[in-house]
């Protein structure tokens, strides 16, 4: 049986949960663990409305399960996250894995989490140090995918999932605070607490 399964909504966030787990387990405070990454193909709606029934047939072969997907582009906008997760989590507990999955919905993407002052945003963003102060200075951007992309772009480089791997391996893991990624702390730390 393998520690985990994790089902995701695109690629960007599969490379970037999976390269934070792999190579940086020890930053998360976890032991290094065996796991499986899945992007559902019908994306975040697919992600919040059929992720019991992806994970159902795996009920036997994982220890945990841990769904995430952007709250943008999900389908229930309307709809508060707290209430989001709640349902999903009841529906995957209903199909088995009760006591042992976690959803996490990210507000409003992935790209959330990059925005934290840091020599290696600056440096994939290629922006001096000092724009990228100015660009979170009163927080986060409201629409950090399209920050993200108008950076990308001044600087001629292409959107590839290969920026989040690049993130990822080097990125302080202290800095970001949104709640969506401390709850993905958390919940992998209480699941796969590093031995003492």
């Amino acid at each position: 049986m393998k520690d985990l399964i994790i089902l995701v909504s695109d690629s960007d966030m599969e490379i970037g949960i999976k390269t934070l787990i792999e190579k940086r387990y020890n930053s998360l405070n976890i032991k290094q663990i065996n796991f499986d990454i899945y992007k559902h193909p019908q994306r975040d709606p697919g992600v919040l409305k059929k992720a019991h029934e992806f994970l159902r047939p795996h009920i036997s072969s994982y220890r945990y399960a841990l769904v995430m997907f952007d709250y943008e582009g999900c389908g229930d906008e309307d709809k508060p996250i707290d209430e989001l997760e709640a349902v999903v989590k009841e529906r995957l507990e209903n199909n088995g894995w009760e006591r042992r999955c976690e959803v996490i919905i990210l507000n409003p993407e992935l790209e959330i989490w990059i925005w934290t002052e840091s020599q290696q945003v600056a440096k994939v963003l290629n922006i001096a140090p000092r724009d990228l102060r100015e660009l979170i200075k009163d927080g986060k951007p409201k629409r950090p995918k399209e920050k993200m992309r108008e950076c990308l772009r001044k600087s001629g480089i292409p959107w590839s999932s290969s920026l989040f791997k690049e993130i990822a391996e080097k990125i302080s893991l202290t800095k970001c605070k949104d709640k969506s990624f401390e709850k993905f702390k958390t919940t992998l730390n209480s699941w796969f607490p590093q031995s003492k």
